[in-house]
């Protein structure tokens, strides 16, 4: 096994910004709406009214992020691929930024106290915190803080 590390990749659009500002949305199957709402409400997370119903419900996670909570038949409309069980493998990461590293472990101890359980311990790395957890339909959720100073440059 080499101990070499791999040369980083090449760059052409680099910047701190977006070039346009853009809103996110993240579509995120569940097997039981009521109980993922539930689930995320017991985080600290608001729900747009507006755009729930009952197959789809949208969770409020940054001024312009949110992920789009659906029932597996609605994803399903979405995607000619099969969709996979989140149980046994992992197609995407999902993380969320927190205030602080006292926030990160305080939604980590409620997502585990309302039936989530602990993915991967706590990991300090001094510039950034991050602990992750398995939603009730196995879906991995990292929370994370990163130095301000650090996000500066």
């Amino acid at each position: 096994m080499s101990t070499t590390q791999a040369s980083a990749p090449t760059l052409h659009n680099v910047g701190t910004k977006p070039r346009v500002s853009r809103k996110l949305f993240v579509s995120v199957p569940v097997n039981d709406l009521q109980r993922s709402i539930e689930f995320f409400e017991a985080l600290g997370f608001t729900f747009n009214q507006q755009f729930t119903d009952a197959t789809a419900t949208c969770m409020l996670v940054g001024e312009d992020a949110y992920f789009m909570l659906l029932t597996r038949e609605k994803f399903a409309s979405f995607t000619t691929r099969p969709i996979g069980d989140a149980r046994k493998a992992v197609s995407v990461g999902l993380s969320i930024s927190a205030e602080s590293r006292e926030e990160v472990d305080e939604i980590v101890k409620k997502a585990i106290a309302a039936g989530g359980t602990e993915a991967m311990g706590p990991e300090d790395h001094g510039f950034m915190y991050s602990w992750d957890f398995f939603d009730l339909d196995g879906n991995q959720w990292g929370i994370f803080w990163m130095d301000p100073a650090t996000i500066a440059g």
